[in-house]
């Protein structure tokens, strides 16, 4: 599993969202990638202060980062109302949504004002 933080300013509020490596590879692969550059930054969490690259969630890298994950939650959704179909079964349903599910976990961490930088790796 691979992990995408999101980081409040002071580093009192983290948030890490668990990806498999096959959808995580997706993403290095999307548009997500080239959306803000990471910069090395100190930060400090928990008290401890350390040096991690990191992409501000500015205005405008917040913006994108939200309807870059909206447009995939439409995409995907489509997907798997024809994938599914009428009554798939419960397996066939949780692999079936893990997409989706992870979207729009990754959009509400986006769309939380308290978080100010998100680390990819």
């Amino acid at each position: 599993m691979l992990d995408i933080g999101f980081i409040s300013k002071d580093g009192s509020l983290t948030n890490s969202v668990e990806l498999t490596e096959d959808f995580y590879l997706w993403l290095a692969k999307s548009e997500f990638s080239k959306i803000g550059k990471s910069v090395r930054r100190k930060i400090q969490i928990d008290g401890e202060e350390d040096k991690l690259s990191v992409v501000q969630l500015s205005k405008g890298n917040s913006k994108k980062l939200k309807a870059f994950f909206r447009d995939e939650v439409v995409r995907e959704s489509e997907a798997v109302i024809t994938k599914l179909g009428d009554s798939p079964s419960k397996e066939e349903y949780q692999a079936g949504t893990y997409r989706l599910r992870k979207l729009h976990e990754l959009l509400k961490c986006v769309e939380n004002e308290n978080y100010q930088y998100l680390q990819r790796i």
